[in-house]
């Protein structure tokens, strides 16, 4: 068993929300497929860090699902900020239910052991802006992320999902830092940035912490592996 991930698919099968308009988006559907099934298994987990579906409501996401259900392997899904649909995780699991999607779950909240390591994530926010209500959400992700990082097991690395990017253009969250500090997070994978040169796409390090940049324009519509 191993475990991918990627960001940013920004799927519209369900809706009128092309990518294709913009540059390095042409064919990224068929694109995307065809080096996920070069790569993944049905025993693998695939964790998709945020922006999955361009969906305002869930029955929108429908065809999207269905598309990530008939590609390999279990896919574990962190919420982005163009996630519109999301709600509840009870009634997100019910829709899929009802429709008989059986490969997906939610990372919210919770963690997951694949591959003898914890996987897990939140949305997270844009942590320097300097409105009200800005910073209620910022905590808010803040406590979503340490439920996430205290439910994981024991004794097994923590590995950290997050749609936000936590470092960027020289400044850095210190208190996202300091939670993955507290817990022994080593690694941490994100999206959220589509600038196909970014200079995060190869991975950096920062306080300790290994971070990559795995938005799906940035890794060239490839999951990447995150362990075997």
């Amino acid at each position: 068993m191993a475990v991918f991930t990627i960001a940013d698919l920004h799927l519209s099968f369900g809706t009128d929300k092309p990518m294709n308009v913009f540059n390095g988006w042409q064919n990224y559907e068929e694109r995307l497929e065809e080096n996920w099934r070069n790569l993944v298994k049905p025993e693998d987990a695939v964790v998709l860090v945020g922006d999955s579906s361009w969906g305002m409501n869930l029955q929108d996401t429908l065809e999207d699902f269905r598309f990530l259900d008939s590609l390999p392997g279990e896919k574990l899904i962190v919420k982005g900020n163009h996630d519109y649909w999301w709600t509840t995780v009870k009634k997100m699991t019910g829709f899929l239910d009802e429709n008989g999607i059986t490969t997906l779950k939610f990372l919210h909240n919770n963690s997951y052991v694949r591959s003898g390591i914890n996987l897990c994530g939140t949305r997270g926010w844009l942590y320097n802006q300097p409105t009200e209500l800005d910073k209620k959400v910022f905590n808010r992700e803040l406590m979503r992320l340490e439920a996430s990082l205290a439910s994981a097991e024991e004794g097994k690395e923590r590995v950290a999902f997050l749609h936000y990017p936590p470092v960027f253009s020289g400044t850095a969250c210190t208190e996202i830092s300091a939670l993955l500090e507290k817990y022994g997070v080593k690694r941490c994978y994100f999206g959220h940035i589509h600038v196909r040169d970014s200079e995060f796409r190869d991975g950096f390090s920062y306080g300790g912490v290994e971070y990559r940049l795995i938005s799906s324009i940035c890794a060239d519509f490839c999951p990447v592996r995150v362990a075997d």
